[in-house]
């Protein structure tokens, strides 16, 4: 990885003399695509070419992307033509090195606020590119042997093959680590899975989805990649979600699934480096958070320039304005947070519980921003036509998926008291 800044921003006022009295200060104009949402101008932290990627996927995900969403996501349905746009923009798989258009890889800091960025058009668009950069293509990168890194992550970063994540399961969700009941048997030079998982991204459609299954022999988890078409692995969409509705999740049941032992990922060799992998991807969720919580407050903030009532913009009520203002405060906030656990990352030194600690923090600020900003719509903030409700209803998936509330909360806990109060 690259080294994020460290140095300051430029301070945005300049002080001026006046003859009626002591130096005032001027503030300095924004550039013209800085976001509204940025009051205290973090993305000027990253150097000039991060920033012009940052720019021109901005750019990509306003005119190609945001289009699509509405549509896609009142029918609980996936735009297929989405990945042929994304394979295009180049932006699959930027912060391995070695691996898509940019080398070497890009900072952290630049990877949380393209992840933010995605998060600020559509959730469910960022869910999807989470669990294929993230979670799946993270697992290989750091599960895999030099040869499965070769053979499988070339294809994934072109996007020309995609990936799913398969963890969670019907009966275990924070608990699976120590519960998990999808199982693996060595048969020679193959292995035998059997199992369930549930709410698998992207696993309708995948073409590699990382399984994880419980060794029978030592007890060990160990991870495999199933390859689409795979004789008994069987994904079935889920049906009747309120949030994430583009995203297809499925329930995954595997029935004497053969995998050959070159799809062994030879380098997890128990939880322990699940673990690793979802310290890394979760902080990738609270940048998505704040990206959502970006969205809803910039619609709100049009929203009531332009809404009238009793003859003038709401905009002009204290009440609309205390909404606005403390919306940006936990954007503000959270941004603070996540600039420096991206240093951190950057620097090889960040910690499980730092990671836990954003994602529960952001997801938890989120919840109540675009509460908030769908407040200020009234009636218009439950229809989709004016997109507030779709930031609303996926704010709760957000707030669950890669680890509840609770369980972050339970990761910091340990850390900061030296006593677990996990049960169990």
């Amino acid at each position: 990885m690259t080294t994020a800044p460290t140095a300051p921003v430029s301070p945005t006022a300049t002080a001026t003399a006046s003859p009626a009295g002591p130096a005032t200060a001027t503030p300095t104009a924004q550039p013209d695509d800085c976001l509204a949402a940025d009051f205290y101008q973090y993305e000027a932290l990253l150097p000039d070419d991060e920033r012009e990627i940052l720019l021109k996927a901005r750019a990509f995900l306003r005119k190609d992307i945001k289009p699509l969403v509405n549509e896609y996501w009142g029918r609980g349905e996936f735009p297929f033509e989405m990945i042929e746009k994304f394979r295009a923009s180049g932006l699959a798989a930027l912060a391995y090195e070695g691996y898509g258009e940019h080398k070497p890889a890009t900072s952290h800091l630049l990877g949380g606020m393209l992840a933010t960025e995605l998060g600020r058009v559509d959730a469910s668009t960022a869910t999807f590119f989470g669990v294929h950069n993230g979670l799946a293509f993270y697992s290989i990168h750091y599960g895999g042997d030099q040869e499965q890194r070769d053979r499988f992550l070339p294809a994934m970063a072109s996007m020309d093959k995609i990936g799913a994540f398969a963890l969670t399961e019907p009966l275990g969700g924070s608990d699976v680590s120590g519960g998990m009941r999808t199982t693996a048997r060595r048969e020679g030079d193959e292995w035998i899975l059997d199992g369930a998982k549930k709410w698998i991204g992207n696993a309708t459609f995948a073409d590699y989805v990382v399984v994880f299954a419980r060794d029978v022999d030592d007890n060990k988890v160990k991870a495999f990649v199933v390859e689409k078409g795979t004789p008994g692995f069987r994904p079935e969409k889920i049906e009747g979600k309120i949030a994430l509705r583009i995203v297809q999740n499925a329930e995954i049941t595997l029935t004497g699934v053969r995998v050959p032992e070159a799809n062994r990922l030879h380098n997890i060799r128990g939880f322990r480096d699940v673990a690793e992998i979802l310290r890394v991807t979760r902080g990738g969720v609270a940048w998505q958070a704040l990206g959502v919580m970006i969205g809803a407050y910039e619609l709100a903030l049009d929203y009531a320039k332009e809404r009238t009532a009793f003859g003038r913009p709401i905009a002009k009520f204290q009440l609309v304005q205390d909404l606005l203002v403390k919306s940006l405060g936990n954007i503000t906030a959270c941004w603070g947070m996540l600039v420096q656990l991206a240093r951190l990352q950057d620097q090889g030194v960040f910690r499980d519980e730092q990671s836990a600690l954003a994602k529960e923090y952001v997801a938890a600020r989120m919840r109540e921003s675009v509460a908030w900003c769908r407040e200020i719509f009234g009636g218009n903030g439950i229809v989709l036509d004016h997109d507030v409700a779709r930031f609303f209803s996926d704010a709760e998936a957000l707030y669950s998926y890669e680890g509840t509330h609770q369980m972050q909360t339970l990761i910091v806990g340990k850390s900061i008291t030296g006593h677990s109060a996990f049960v169990g």
